[in-house]
């Protein structure tokens, strides 16, 4: 279908997720190929995958993913991706070993950035994505995962 080198920047990137996304209605099939190509696309990382809201428990529990093994559950308002997603606030954190109450899932994991994702005032989760290098996120990585979160919520 497509090799990493045939991606040049986050347009394309999101092109990409609506022509994988356009005819499928499953939230696991759609989360699962956006975090796949995510994967593929963004160099020195080691980890991308989504934490879903379980609102009866108030906590993320791990969705689909590329990577090694990762925590389970992270309660709301905890780690990073809890408090991303509690807030509703993007966050990019350039030394985890620096941020307090930081979930160590892969000791490798130097760097971290966290999209929450809300449907229409609704929480569903949050796009995680880990790097084994220090600062290695950009506001252009803001941007261009914000809008790829977009277009994911258009069908989940």
């Amino acid at each position: 279908m497509f090799t990493e080198t045939q991606i040049k920047d986050y347009a394309q990137l999101n092109q990409m997720l609506k022509g994988l996304l356009e005819d499928e209605t499953d939230r696991i099939a759609n989360l699962s190929n956006a975090s796949s190509l995510l994967n593929v696309f963004l160099q020195d990382i080691n980890w991308v995958g989504f934490y879903l809201y379980d609102e009866t428990a108030d906590e993320l529990v791990l969705g689909p993913f590329q990577g090694l093994p990762a925590c389970v559950r992270i309660q709301n308002g905890k780690g990073v991706c809890g408090i991303a997603f509690r807030g509703n606030d993007v966050f990019i954190v350039d030394d985890v070993t620096e941020f307090p109450g930081h979930i160590a899932c892969d000791a490798n994991s130097r760097s971290e950035i966290v999209v929450p994702i809300y449907k229409e005032g609704t929480p569903i989760g949050v796009l995680d994505i880990d790097s084994p290098s220090f600062d290695r996120f950009t506001d252009e990585d803001r941007q261009g995962l914000i809008e790829f979160v977009e277009v994911l919520k258009q069908h989940i």
